[in-house]
């Protein structure tokens, strides 16, 4: 296990708390380590220190600022595998993912390094009316101010990392929350950043409960909050901080939409990679499959043909692909509502119990609306197949969902391509491959109840970050 001091890094030292909590391998339930218990006063405390040294880190250089983000970068690379191993350990995702979580939060910190460089604003002409003859007028973008970052238990170094790095670069002091299954890597991660730079408190971290959580996002204090979890989280959040600025990165039932005349080797190929990569439980999985009806036979026999590929079990062996959800409640969970779904008319094509504490690869036919598999967001290994009778049919039941973040379409027609790009209320169209593909470059984020913003270390600077006109007359 990573070394730091025991408590929680608020202010500039760290401050022991009263109560720690074990955090548990989901694969067997074995303790792995503790994490120190956050109250609702240290959240205050965290945000007392944040508003202490807020003009201190507003006026960090850029180069000081963009140095951080680098050294981060750099001590992570360094650190790569041990991240590794104890994400594997607190998440219980096969350690294939946890590989890919690493690298995407390395470059996560680089990219953000890029983004201190490109904060700069515009001349504007105040002449075009006789008002602003003689004047001159230009905006910068200004930090936000303090920011509170609440990341989820399926991603939580990067999902933090999305948090704190973009705050850095905006020159905000963060406070960030990871979820309580999985504190500790976030805790690793906040002790290096904060090492390696001269003022730690523009860093903190607070564990704790909702309450600690409802402390962080209601202070009238905090400039921004920035939020990634569950839809009925995040609008309690929006309603509960209003008016401060919220940033909503929530849940989906992401859509793959296989057309006529798609590769349906191809399409059966992202079934199978996106369906089930995290153990299911990311909010870009392939979720609800709509197929045309043509080709419908044919694509169903070739996923089936392949499940055999996707290797369940212990999720520190490189060729797992599924392993334990994060807790056996979710795992109930996911059963239960496989049993709705099949008392509905469902049916199970392969899957649908668990084997050694691991719910199999589930794909289930003929879900109908109005059950949670294909109305809400599912977070386990479970792939819901609908045959439609054409393309329309398959826009239209994207866009019937309440959710809108990703999702895909697979065609060689560019019309079907450029149709998917103009009609799907989603954040990300993604064709020819996995509604979970995302660089972490790109701006991410959802429509409808998927939230509010966009990640990405360009367009999370831009959030968190506000114009601030001048006008002058010389």
């Amino acid at each position: 296990m990573p070394e730091y001091p025991d408590g929680l890094p608020i202010g500039a030292g760290w401050v022991s708390t009263v109560d720690h909590a074990d955090v548990f391998f989901p694969y067997d339930g074995s303790v792995i380590g503790s994490a120190p218990v956050g109250t609702v006063s240290l959240a205050t405390r965290a945000i007392d220190e944040a508003v202490a040294v807020k003009r201190e880190v507003a006026a960090l250089p850029s180069r000081t600022r963009r140095a951080v983000l680098n050294d981060v970068a750099l001590a992570l690379r360094e650190r790569r595998e041990e991240f590794e191993q104890l994400l594997v350990l607190e998440t219980g995702k096969p350690l294939v993912d946890c590989r890919v979580e690493v690298a995407r939060t390395i470059v996560t910190w680089e990219a953000a390094a890029e983004e201190v460089s490109r904060l700069h604003g515009e001349t504007v002409p105040l002449d075009l009316l006789p008002s602003g003859d003689g004047l001159v007028g230009f905006w910068k973008r200004k930090p936000i101010g303090v920011v509170v970052g609440i990341a989820g238990f399926n991603y939580p170094l990067l999902l933090a990392s999305h948090k704190i790095a973009p705050a850095i670069a905006a020159g905000c002091p963060v406070v960030v929350k990871p979820a309580p299954q999985t504190p500790l890597a976030t805790l690793w991660l906040v002790h290096l950043v904060r090492g390696l730079t001269a003022l730690p408190s523009m860093v903190q971290l607070v564990t704790g409960d909702a309450a600690v959580g409802s402390a962080l996002v209601t202070d009238r204090r905090v400039g921004a909050v920035s939020f990634t979890g569950s839809a009925a989280v995040g609008h309690r959040i929006a309603r509960d901080a209003a008016p401060t600025k919220t940033l909503l990165e929530l849940g989906s039932n992401a859509a793959l939409v296989v057309a006529e005349d798609a590769d349906l080797d191809a399409a059966a190929d992202a079934v199978l990679r996106g369906g089930f990569y995290a153990s299911g439980q990311a909010c870009i999985s392939v979720q609800r499959v709509l197929v045309v009806s043509s080709v419908a036979g044919e694509f169903t026999a070739k996923v089936l043909a392949r499940l055999g590929e996707v290797v369940t079990g212990d999720p520190r062996l490189s060729d797992t692909r599924v392993s334990a959800l994060i807790d056996r409640r979710s795992t109930s969970r996911a059963l239960e509502w496989v049993d709705k779904a099949t008392a509905a008319g469902a049916r199970v094509l392969a899957g649908g119990s668990v084997r050694e504490g691991v719910l199999e690869p589930t794909v289930l036919a003929d879900v109908p609306d109005g059950v949670e598999c294909w109305d809400e967001e599912v977070f386990a290994p479970i792939v819901c197949l609908r045959t439609v009778s054409d393309v329309d049919e398959a826009f239209a039941a994207v866009n019937a969902s309440r959710y809108g973040l990703h999702a895909a379409v697979f065609s060689r027609s560019l019309r079907t391509a450029f149709r998917a790009l103009d009609e799907l209320e989603v954040g990300g169209v993604i064709v020819n491959e996995v509604p979970g593909f995302r660089s972490d470059t790109m701006p991410y984020g959802g429509v409808k109840d998927s939230g509010i913003g966009r990640e990405g270390p360009r367009f999370a600077v831009e959030e968190l970050t506000v114009t601030r006109m001048a006008v002058l007359r010389p």
